[in-house]
């Protein structure tokens, strides 16, 4: 197991808990707070530089974003009302008071996190704010008001970064980050998500590999409704590890959405956070062997605010500061009460769901049978050759 063999840090501000849609939406800012307090009282923070998070300005956030977008997201952060046209004012996307303020805040820490990793600062850095992988360049969505990933991906091709490597394990499809990059070679884009035939946003599949001049740049795995640890890790090591090394990136940047999770009310996989934090394993080992450990890490979706958003998180920040905790690590008491107190619901007491991640590697054979092999061979079958790889091996 890797250890981080250079300084690590965590962009948060108490105050980037204000990108909050209401007490009724179910992306609670309590998930961000509860994390960082359980981080804290696990010593985790011991190990990670805690980074102030800057403020993204208009000219920041539309290196993807249109202006007309911006002055939406504004205006209705100060008057109220809706504007369906830029997804604002929706059932997912209810306006709040300073909504621009919070999202680009969001946009700013994660942009901060870019920055100390591609300085040299730090070499691994995280934002669990952030990892809005819904925005669209013209429209905000999913929860998404604008896409503070694109944008940090964006600040390192305008400095003169030739391949970024993106991989997002949120179990939505990350559309956002694939559309806004789908006709540049220099960004891979790689989702693992439950298939789009349903679940939001209902895109995200193998066919949909790149855009003109930019083929296999986009690599979609589209996963079964029930896929569970072994399944969900069957497809990663089938796919990812592959096209990560054949494109050989400088920098990999990561979205780690927990609402994969079993107990997730959105969603329909089936994962453990421990088979989640075998993905944050996994990633983070190959950002050593071809980044020299150069990892741009950020949040993303997870609704069982309680159960799971907290334990997932803080397995991942162990992670980031090298310092991984042992599944079986129980939770503070201290950090259990102030969830009872917060909330009303009993904390879980370990840092385990009691799984052990195993699974069968695809180099064992595939069963055309099952509904995951097929996806996973679907993906193989589009995207190796583009890469010169050969999908039967």
């Amino acid at each position: 197991m890797l250890e981080c063999s250079g300084p690590a840090s965590v962009v948060f501000d108490p105050s980037l808990t204000e990108y909050n849609f209401g007490p009724s939406h179910p992306m609670s800012p309590i998930r961000v707070d509860l994390t960082m307090r359980l981080a804290e009282s696990l010593g985790i923070l011991d190990h990670l530089t805690v980074v102030p998070a800057p403020m993204a300005d208009d000219d920041l956030i539309a290196a993807v974003h249109t202006r007309e977008l911006i002055s939406a997201v504004t205006r209705l952060g100060t008057e109220g009302g809706e504007d369906l046209k830029h997804g604002l004012g929706s059932e997912d996307n209810p306006v709040f008071h300073d909504m621009h303020v919070a999202a680009a805040h969001v946009v700013g820490a994660t942009v901060e996190a870019f920055r100390q990793v591609h300085s040299g600062e730090s070499l691994h850095s995280a934002n669990i704010t952030g990892g809005l992988h819904h925005g669209m360049a013209d429209r905000s969505s999913g929860f998404c008001i604008y896409n503070d990933i694109a944008v940090g991906i964006q600040t390192l091709l305008d400095q003169g970064v030739e391949r970024v490597a993106y991989v997002d394990i949120d179990v939505h499809h990350g559309d956002g980050v694939e559309k806004i990059f789908y006709d540049d070679p220099r960004v891979l884009t790689v989702s693992l998500h439950e298939t789009g035939q349903m679940l939001f946003p209902g895109t995200g599949f193998a066919q949909d590999s790149g855009g003109v001049g930019a083929e296999g740049s986009a690599v979609n795995v589209s996963l079964p409704p029930g896929t569970a640890d072994a399944g969900w890790l069957r497809a990663f090591h089938a796919v990812v590890p592959h096209v990560l090394r054949e494109f050989q990136p400088q920098i990999l940047v990561t979205q780690h959405g927990c609402d994969s999770h079993m107990e997730d009310p959105l969603a329909h996989l089936m994962l453990s956070v421990d088979g989640q934090r075998a993905a944050y394993l996994a990633l983070h080992e190959l950002a050593h062997e071809l980044c020299e450990g150069k990892w741009v890490v950020t949040g993303g979706g997870g609704y069982a605010l309680v159960e799971v958003v907290p334990r997932a998180w803080s397995h991942l920040l162990a992670i980031v500061a090298g310092r991984p905790l042992e599944p079986t690590t129980e939770t503070p008491a201290d950090w259990r009460a102030h969830v009872l107190d917060a909330t009303g619901r009993t904390a879980p007491y370990r840092l385990t769901d009691g799984r052990t991640p195993a699974y069968r590697d695809w180099s064992g054979g595939y069963d055309p049978a099952t509904w995951l092999d097929r996806e996973i061979m679907a993906t193989r079958t589009e995207v190796f050759p583009l890469h010169g790889l050969d999908p039967y091996h």
